[in-house]
């Protein structure tokens, strides 16, 4: 086999692999003698037909397959061999790809496209300076956080005069011209409202003050104008029955919920944070500062990544690549997308393409090792954020460690979780490499720094 490779601009390469018949004649003479043996063919016991109708038979098949197999094997040999960082798979070359003759005993030429990576070098030191935030748990961020664990765990109680951001249940009837209830119309009874959100000062006035057994008339074609799906779902009518509706209803107010929080008091504690745990409201302030320092962290070490990201970026500078080739390479693998969606989207697939190289040299660089207690640590605490959510922040290690394994055994979790581990390991350590310009804000002050982005 004779294999030749071009680099001239150091990203378009072109490969050409030539095979001999001598490189697969005698693969194939072993794998057609193997179906020899197995061959069940009509008039002839096994093991005893003619080869030359085996060769009839199987012979183009396992000449294909085993020239193919030869292919990739030397052709992917070549690339470690001699180092060549390509990126993504080869495609054949649409010029100097010539028909293949597999009939004959010819030599076989394949000649492929080879998208290379841009040769740069990414370094950071200690004289490579990047911001570092530190979000400050202050009074209002924890005041945030007890006012949202006393709304979980609030509950409705019945009050006899309306107020805003209470809720109505109530019978409505639809009425005629008069004003009076239209004989055939439009009923329903206990329809749920909150005025709070009707979208018309004027209509939302009407429900000012309004107490039990009260009678309202309001349009909902007005209280919510160009919002038919929510008149319909007000009126449980489908969408198009009320395009043309005009009429005014009248709404008796049968009963108003009203959402308490909880109290701040041991109940709440100990739902929290576990039963005895926290004794006073001052404990429970400290232990929910300690609960949002980890993960303000976390938040403050994506932030740190993504700076670096631009700080390396800009210091590189921009990459050649083979732009009509990954082109190429992207429809191939988004046929059902087509060439528009190819457009749309390669700017920032090189984008990513260049930060994944950067990324590379930093792991490396950093000697970054991951290991699969790593990828289990970040599927823990993706479970625990998970979980967080739903207010459950006491969660046994041991259900943490079953969900965790449960996460790790569908194969689609895994790449993102290996990715994570990687840039927390990575972070962690350009913190000790690079020179860090710390600064102190609030979480407000940092979200919209994010938003900036």
């Amino acid at each position: 086999m004779n294999i030749q490779f071009e680099n001239p601009d150091k990203v378009n390469g072109l490969m050409t692999l030539t095979i001999e018949k001598a490189d697969y004649e005698e693969k194939v003479e072993k794998a057609l003698k193997n179906y020899r043996k197995r061959a069940q063919i009509p008039g002839f016991r096994p093991g005893m037909a003619p080869m030359s109708m085996i060769k009839r038979q199987y012979g183009m098949s396992v000449k294909v397959d085993e020239v193919n197999r030869l292919l990739g094997e030397k052709l992917y040999e070549y690339i470690r061999e001699n180092k060549i960082q390509m990126l993504g798979e080869p495609l054949p070359n649409e010029e100097k790809q010539k028909p293949l003759d597999f009939e004959g005993d010819g030599p076989l030429e394949f000649v492929f496209d080879i998208a290379v990576a841009p040769e740069f070098k990414a370094e950071l030191t200690n004289k490579d300076k990047v911001d570092y935030y530190h979000i400050e748990v202050d009074d209002k961020l924890i005041d945030r956080q007890v006012q949202m664990y006393q709304s979980r765990g609030g509950q409705y109680e019945k009050v006899e005069t309306y107020q805003s951001r209470d809720m109505l249940k109530g019978d409505l009837r639809e009425l005629d011209a008069e004003g009076n209830t239209k004989e055939d119309g439009i009923t329903v009874s206990e329809a749920i409202m909150m005025p709070e959100y009707i979208k018309v000062d004027d209509q939302k006035k009407l429900f000012d003050g309004c107490k039990l057994g009260d009678i309202i008339t309001f349009n909902p074609k007005k209280a919510y104008p160009d919002n038919d799906s929510e008149v319909a779902a007000l009126l449980k009518l489908k969408k198009e029955d009320v395009a043309e509706l005009t009429a005014d209803f009248s709404y008796q107010v049968t009963e108003i919920s009203r959402f308490v929080p909880a109290a701040v008091d041991q109940k709440l504690f100990d739902q929290v944070f576990g039963e005895g745990a926290v004794k006073d409201e001052k404990e429970f302030r400290q232990k929910i500062a300690d609960s949002l320092k980890p993960q303000l962290i976390i938040d403050s070490d994506y932030k740190f990544l993504q700076d670096v990201r631009a700080y390396v970026e800009k210091k590189v500078g921009k990459l050649e690549f083979p732009e009509a080739l990954l082109k190429r390479m992207m429809l191939n693998n988004n046929k059902d997308k087509g060439a528009d969606y190819v457009e749309k989207n390669f700017e920032g697939s090189i984008r990513e393409l260049e930060w994944h190289l950067i990324k590379e040299q930093l792991v490396a660089a950093n000697e970054i090792k991951i290991e699969d207690a790593d990828v289990k640590s970040v599927a823990k605490e993706a479970a625990r954020a998970q979980f967080a959510q739903y207010g459950m922040t006491d969660v046994p290690e041991e259900y943490l460690d079953n969900y965790a394994e449960e996460t790790l055994k569908k194969r689609e979790n895994v790449d993102g979780l290996v990715d994570r581990a990687i840039d927390i390991k990575l972070t962690e350590q350009l913190k000790k490499v690079v020179k860090l310009n710390e600064k102190k804000v609030t979480l407000d002050e940092f979200n919209k720094m994010m938003e900036g982005k």
